[in-house]
């Protein structure tokens, strides 16, 4: 008799076969391509259990990898300890698609490809959501040529142009919320007028960061957040940009939303700079100080 275990990740899966004795038969890592787990377990024993991790640390020991996580997986076969889920059956369970962005170019030539593939249902409405969201984007693009006709590309707007993540619409919207950038006496000011600062508490010696003040401009802060929702998305198109390596710095530790805002404010203060200075935007130096006093690389 075989145990298998798999431990899986976005690309891959790790695959391990095991005897009653905790022996290991073999282990293999798995690219999530057609055929291929078809393929490792025509190699097994029919009819061997299968065990799937479905939480972060089943097994709750200190070192955590791949190989251990499988391995534990099957130990806990062999003692006839392993918690269980239940798991829909094939007939009710839809295909997945893997990519960073569902509705995107390449996201909705790859549902289109694998349409014939979905219950006749799940088709049906796949095929309807596809169509709306092509609407949606004609519409989009009929107001941005409405906008173009109506906004002149004055020097301001062609200076915010020039922000990462910044197309013509948050270019407006940044260039009519700001106003005579004259009103703020530094890029605090505005970071903060932007909703990009958050609220800060101190008492005792300790200081807390919270969220950001209600009492903003919505608005303003809406387009520092979408241009750094464009910069994660396109980040890939400019790694060695400062925001993109902002963005998977503070990801890597703090997850999406918090570099979402974390990029919102160097783009609000770089919104300063480009008014007051009248210069397109520049790269930071290799070695900068934000306004919060961190160092910058």
């Amino acid at each position: 008799m075989e145990y298998i275990a798999f431990d899986a990740h976005k690309h891959y899966t790790l695959a391990s076969v095991a005897r009653p004795d905790g022996q290991l038969v073999r282990e293999q890592r798995l690219p999530h391509e057609r055929g291929a787990l078809q393929q490792f377990l025509a190699q097994c024993e029919p009819g061997a259990p299968v065990a799937v991790e479905t939480i972060g640390n089943m097994m709750g020991a200190i070192n955590k990898t791949d190989k251990l996580d499988v391995r534990g997986l099957n130990q806990l076969q062999r003692n006839g300890t392993l918690p269980t889920v239940w798991i829909p059956p094939g007939e009710l369970r839809d295909h997945h698609l893997e990519v960073s962005d569902l509705f995107g170019a390449r996201g909705r030539a790859l549902l289109r490809q694998r349409l014939a593939l979905l219950p006749p249902c799940t088709a049906y409405a796949t095929q309807q959501l596809l169509e709306q969201v092509e609407n949606l984007d004609r519409q989009v693009r009929g107001f941005e040529h409405q906008m173009q006709t109506v906004f002149k590309p004055t020097p301001t707007i062609q200076l915010l142009l020039t922000l990462p993540g910044v197309g013509l619409v948050l270019a407006v919207v940044i260039a009519l919320e700001v106003g005579s950038i004259a009103r703020f006496p530094t890029t605090d000011k505005l970071a903060a007028y932007a909703g990009t600062t958050p609220r800060v508490h101190a008492s005792g010696g300790k200081t807390r960061f919270g969220p950001s003040r209600p009492d903003v401009n919505r608005y303003l802060k809406w387009a520092c957040v979408e241009a750094a929702n464009a910069i994660c998305l396109n980040r890939g198109r400019a790694p060695r940009r400062h925001v993109s390596r902002l963005y998977e710095r503070v990801a890597r530790r703090k997850g999406h939303q918090k570099a979402i805002g974390a990029v919102a404010r160097p783009l609000a203060e770089a919104t300063y700079w480009i008014l007051t200075k009248q210069e397109t935007y520049r790269e930071p130096n290799a070695v900068a100080v934000s306004s919060t006093g961190d160092k910058r690389g």
